[in-house]
């Protein structure tokens, strides 16, 4: 029998009184609880009172977010507890139930290097903003990372308190946190498993306080930046080669590849400079890296060309037209080789 101590985080923000069985029945569990109030308001102090009969609640003075409601019982365990414990994030809405808590928790005993996750099927009854929702994220992820997960969303997770020191170093402060905890355990090569759970969604997930605009962008913001950063070289790339190709007419047929090669020199040059500071953020990115993007550029560029050529020779199409469906085709390619191989973050050891 397992005797190593059960520790039930429920970050909370003005959540429901079905709260409070929850917890109760996490107790009966006999699980240490730690509940971490975002900022719920005076009208819900009663609530919290309440829950102090079964667990150590903690407060934000305002609304920080789910994840800083995280981090904040995270560092109180780090404190107060001495190491060898198992923790389980439980959400305060009732989509989580005890029972698949403990399922989640001893896999996490079983393999204590591991983030386990709580995976739902998200098939039936599951309201229609959160599939399609769950739906984009997981593809998004699965391109990112090359990891197939497929509940990325979800907010049962347990972890082995040796896990808990590089889960604060974590970015974000809202529901980005979870995503960017998924992206920093592959980056890292750290393993990722999940447990198959109840779906429970209840009054159509009325009680979710995920704003689908702004915590959607705080979530798919790595790619949008991305999108963005190759939106800009590509505007200098069109650019460029509309000016060589006017200025290359007389070279007959060599005209489309000159003005495709000495774009693509230029705009790539200021698309890897983009990428390493903004991007990215690899500030120690130097020579490798470079070499790495020069080698990478010119596979694409000879790729390019020779669709390039393909489009505008064989089928026909407008050279200007064909130009820009050949950078869309090339795009998510030199996304994933720069996010995995040439900006990719250097593995971090417990």
């Amino acid at each position: 029998m397992n005797t190593a101590k059960r520790i039930a985080l429920v970050p909370a923000y003005q959540p429901e009184a079905l709260m409070l069985p929850l917890i109760r029945e996490l107790k009966s569990a006999k699980f240490d609880i730690v509940v971490v109030d975002d900022g719920s308001g005076r009208e819900y102090r009663n609530l919290f009172v309440r829950a102090e009969a079964y667990a150590t609640v903690l407060a934000h003075s305002e609304n920080r977010g789910k994840g800083a409601a995280l981090k904040t019982g995270l560092a109180y365990l780090l404190e107060n507890y001495e190491e060898g414990y198992t923790v389980v994030t439980v959400d305060a809405d009732g989509q989580h139930t005890v029972q698949d808590a403990m399922k989640v928790i001893q896999e996490a005993e079983a393999h204590p290097d591991t983030l386990v996750l709580g995976s739902r099927a998200l098939k039936k009854k599951v309201p229609l903003r959160s599939r399609i929702g769950n739906g984009i994220t997981r593809m998004i992820f699965r391109l990112t990372t090359g990891c197939r997960v497929r509940d990325t969303q979800t907010g049962l997770r347990a972890f082995s308190s040796a896990l808990i020191p590089r889960l604060l170093e974590n970015k974000g402060e809202r529901y980005e946190y979870e995503m960017n905890m998924l992206l920093d355990f592959t980056k890292e090569k750290r393993p990722i498993r999940e447990v198959m759970i109840e779906t429970i969604y209840r009054d159509n997930n009325s009680g979710s306080h995920f704003n689908a605009w702004k915590d959607s962008f705080r979530i798919y913001k790595e790619i949008l930046k991305f999108a963005a950063a190759s939106l800009t070289s590509f505007a200098l790339d069109y650019m460029l080669y509309v000016l060589f190709s006017a200025a290359t007419k007389g070279f007959g047929a060599a005209s489309l590849a000159i003005s495709n090669i000495a774009a693509r020199m230029i705009s790539g040059s200021v698309n890897f400079a983009i990428n390493k500071h903004l991007v990215f953020e690899d500030k120690e990115a130097g020579a490798a890296a470079a070499l790495k993007y020069a080698l990478l550029a010119i596979m694409i560029l000879l790729g390019n060309t020779m669709v390039l050529k393909g489009l505008v020779d064989v089928l026909g199409m407008d050279r200007y037209v064909a130009k820009v469906v050949t950078e869309v085709v090339f795009f998510l390619g030199s996304w994933l080789a720069q996010k995995m191989v040439i900006f990719r973050k250097k593995e971090v050891s417990i």
